[in-house]
């Protein structure tokens, strides 16, 4: 009995021993995650999130940044939303919104476009510009498109061998076609790190023109450079002495295009900052509180004030 005894003893320390190893290693971790959470690199960094339809989906910035461009392009067109969800779910199922230089056959850009079937040339179906207009000009032909069945639509456009399958996308594109046409306020929510350079403010603005093209020239919206102290309802450490200032001229809808579309630009303008309407997304908050802008005041509510940083 003895021996039986010793031999039980002897099987709970090595039981003991592994569990407390696993617990120890599990609080490491935990403790691991929380420090990041707060002091070191965020969770998910380099992704943004847009919310809404009772759900959420995730893209990394180079995809949110071309979603971005899909979207401003239908707006300054004076498309409606519904446009920018068609050519979101075409452009996630074609491409996973990337502009890439390789396809089937000669497939090319984010709609995978083919030269010898009379959509552009390779360099000009590699502007994402010229690109999204070239979708958007076949998805005006469509009749109907406005109220007819997304992947239907999209298949109608593409002219794909899978005809199905823009529907498997039409959720998160109606999603960020959602934040990113205004439609939804204070949406979009991206996760970076430091920025660590200087950033020229002027990189926004030449953005700006690029993808607004027409509204910019219409002077339904302005962009002018002002002092970032009296303009931003806070003042980041990191910002620069120059704050971007856009104005929509009253159109709330355009404000939160423009809004959602600087977020969405933050990873490659050096954004740090942006506000609107009392709201405020900022690059340095961390955990909870970077799930959604937060509610600020002061600053110059009605522009869109962006700030990126100075290194």
């Amino acid at each position: 009995m003895a021996r039986s005894a010793g031999r039980s003893g002897s099987v709970a320390r090595h039981l003991v021993i592994p569990l407390v190893m696993v617990l120890v290693l599990a609080g490491i971790a935990g403790g691991s995650y929380i420090a990041l959470q707060h002091y070191g690199s965020p969770a998910h960094e380099g992704t943004c999130t847009a919310t809404g339809l009772g759900t959420s989906h995730r893209y990394s910035t180079e995809r949110v940044a071309n979603a971005a461009l899909i979207s401003a392009v239908a707006v300054d067109r004076g498309l409606p939303p519904r446009a920018a969800s068609i050519a979101l779910a075409t452009a996630y199922q074609e491409s996973q919104l990337r502009n890439i230089e390789h396809g089937d056959r000669d497939s090319l850009g984010l709609f995978q476009q083919r030269p010898s079937q009379g959509w552009g040339s390779e360099a000009e179906i590699l502007d994402p510009v010229y690109s999204t207009n070239a979708f958007y000009d076949a998805l005006e032909k469509v009749d109907g498109y406005t109220a007819a069945d997304i992947n239907d639509v999209a298949q109608e456009v593409q002219r794909s061998g899978h005809p199905e399958a823009y529907r498997d996308h039409e959720t998160e594109g109606r999603l960020y076609a959602s934040a990113l046409t205004g439609q939804s306020g204070a949406n979009l929510v991206c996760t970076l790190g430091e920025v660590g350079s200087t950033v020229s403010p002027e990189q926004v603005r030449s953005e700006l023109v690029r993808q607004f093209p027409q509204l910019t020239e219409a002077g339904r919206l302005t962009s002018t450079l002002a002092a970032a102290s009296g303009s931003a309802p806070q003042l980041p450490a990191e910002a620069g002495a120059t704050a971007v200032v856009i104005d929509p001229q009253g159109d709330t809808g355009l404000g939160w295009t423009l809004a959602n579309w600087a977020v969405a630009r933050a990873a490659d303008d050096g954004v740090i900052q942006v506000s609107y309407q009392g709201r405020v997304w900022d690059r340095s908050v961390r955990g909870e509180s970077a799930t959604a802008w937060a509610t600020v005041s002061g600053g110059e509510p009605d522009h869109v004030v962006v700030l990126v940083s100075q290194g």
